[in-house]
């Protein structure tokens, strides 16, 4: 650990502490803001939903990372069900950093903090989706052992109403 990330603390997320809920909402909306997310901040109605969702589904994992008070980082990730090893499956969905605190190292601790996670409840593996132009991430991933694929895979998706 670095001079940089001794001062920051990794938690899981408590939902009945209103600034967990307040910084998971915050945070969700630094990356939909942000270059990489492209789109518009959640309103009200969404924000309680994505604190319900989460607070509700028993396979979801909130990790923050904390510095000085402030929150600064968040990783959500969710865990499956893996029937080629008969074993649990972490699968990340977001990491999300605030852009003053990129570069400090808060990234690999939520990633160190949920691959601890994960060993702790013997999962197989541990996966993630990264866009091909996000080539900072994927330099992080792949200091950690992430490898893409093979063969080459496709993320699809189809919205429903």
């Amino acid at each position: 650990m670095t001079a940089e990330t001794t001062n920051i603390n990794i938690t899981a997320c408590d939902y009945s502490d209103q600034s967990h809920r307040r910084a998971v909402v915050d945070l969700i909306n630094v990356y939909i803001n942000d270059g990489m997310g492209g789109g518009v901040p959640l309103t009200e109605a969404e924000q309680a939903g994505l604190i319900e969702g989460l607070s509700t589904r028993p396979s979801s994992i909130v990790l923050l990372a904390v510095a000085g008070g402030e929150y600064v980082g968040l990783l959500v990730a969710f865990e499956n069900f893996s029937t080629f090893t008969a074993r649990p499956m972490v699968n990340i969905h977001d990491v999300i950093v605030r852009p003053d605190y990129r570069g400090r190292g808060v990234g690999r601790m939520l990633l160190d903090g949920i691959i601890a996670e994960a060993a702790s409840r013997r999962a197989s593996r541990v996966t993630l989706e990264v866009r091909k132009d996000n080539r900072v991430a994927q330099s992080l991933y792949r200091s950690l052992g992430f490898e893409a694929v093979s063969p080459d895979m496709y993320y699809w998706r189809k919205y429903l109403e």
